[in-house]
């Protein structure tokens, strides 16, 4: 079982977090004026890339707080967890 570092409540089992896509996500200025295709890119449609990737996610079993973390997605290890709102920290090959 992996541990995930919580920004509030500190570390926990995996199983006690749940995946809110990724971070720091542009949302459109005016959605009401994109079309129906064009605003079903925008929420279906996501890059997967190979490696280290900002993300956001949700302690639903615990303090219940979004918070963002960088992830590997090659090997699943968390490479930082930092409160939602911040900034992304620098991290070598690092994508949003």
């Amino acid at each position: 079982m992996q541990l995930i570092d919580c920004p509030w409540c500190g570390p926990r089992e995996e199983v006690e977090f749940h995946h809110g896509g990724p971070a720091h996500v542009a949302y459109p200025a005016d959605p009401s004026a994109l079309t129906d295709e064009q605003w079903a890119h925008f929420v279906f449609f996501r890059d997967n890339p190979k490696g280290p990737v900002a993300e956001r996610w949700n302690h639903t079993a615990g303090c219940r707080r979004w918070f963002n973390a960088v992830r590997d997605t090659v090997t699943y290890r968390f490479l930082a967890v930092y409160p939602a709102g911040a900034p992304r920290p620098e991290l070598p090959g690092a994508r949003t």
